[in-house]
């Protein structure tokens, strides 16, 4: 049986200024397994991006647990910290300037994390990356000299430079075309049949159909769970799908420990509901919600 890569349980961030409190997470419960490929999505200020740099070592926690790779991110000092940040994740950002140093070659950016371990054999794992990446003809090229989705590939073998357990993409696809997209996604897709545990922030809607989990962050909470359907599940590569456009996906509600869920905004929105109240029925094994004022 896998083992869980990360386990989130009662997650809490509040930011703190001297005005106000901000809660961005609030409890959030979240589970996934060694050697899946998640994707996370939600609108702006849902608490995706703290919930990723929580699980990076980035941020810290103001209450709940959360291990990762069975490190309690807890109780770490800061030189775990470190060791943590440099052994157990990698982290692939959509600016890449976070990534690449431009004034050396990609080769020796890839090669770059490894001095910090004791990675053997340092050149010939680079160019295996590269390789992996689609990218070792421009290993003597500098940043300057290459577009937009090459850096982004080149980005993607840095963080395996030091063969992370976890590897996390804060929207990877985001400032590319659709067919960098496409190979990208393809990168990833073929890391994870290989054992690669990957966590995606996403909002491209098309990568987000193609995954075979999706999780959905609404209000600090996770909200619902989009899982790809068996008919899809070995046609991801495929150019005839239109993946914006077709529902590849069922998706589920998610029952919290305390026995609360998140009611979709369209169905609230169809209810009319005048105030905060909602009726709660259970009919022919279905639980059914109605506008108490319409009764």
């Amino acid at each position: 049986m896998p083992e869980n890569m990360i386990q989130a349980d009662g997650l809490v961030k509040i930011y703190k200024t001297k005005q106000t409190e901000v809660l961005a997470l609030q409890g959030l419960d979240l589970t996934v397994e060694e050697g899946e490929l998640t994707a996370i999505i939600g609108n702006s200020g849902s608490g995706k991006s703290t919930f990723l740099n929580m699980i990076g070592g980035l941020d810290r926690p103001s209450a709940g647990s959360l291990f990762v790779a069975g490190s309690n991110l807890f109780t770490m000092n800061e030189k775990q910290l470190v060791h943590y940040k440099r052994d157990t994740v990698g982290f692939v950002w959509q600016n890449n300037g976070r990534n690449l140093l431009p004034y050396l070659t990609v080769l020796e950016n890839v090669m770059l994390p490894m001095n910090l371990s004791n990675t053997k054999n340092k050149r010939a794992k680079a160019l295996e990356l590269l390789d992996m990446v689609g990218m070792s003809s421009k290993r003597r090229s500098r940043m300057n000299m290459l577009s937009g989705g090459e850096q982004q590939r080149i980005a993607i073998a840095i963080a395996l430079a030091n063969s992370p357990k976890l590897l996390l993409a804060d929207e990877p696809t985001g400032s590319v075309d659709v067919k960098t997209a496409n190979y990208i996604f393809d990168v990833f897709s073929e890391l994870n049949k290989s054992g690669q545990t990957i966590l995606i922030v996403t909002h491209d809607v098309a990568l987000s159909k193609k995954v075979k989990r999706v999780v959905a962050i609404r209000d600090g909470k996770i909200s619902s769970e989009r899982v790809l359907k068996e008919a899809y599940a070995d046609r991801l590569q495929e150019n005839t799908i239109d993946w914006r456009q077709e529902d590849t996906q069922d998706e589920y509600a998610i029952l919290d420990r305390a026995g609360r869920v998140q009611i979709p905004a369209e169905i609230l929105q169809n209810l009319n509901l005048k105030g905060n109240k909602i009726s709660i029925g259970y009919h022919d094994g279905k639980v059914v919600l109605s506008n108490p004022d319409a009764e």
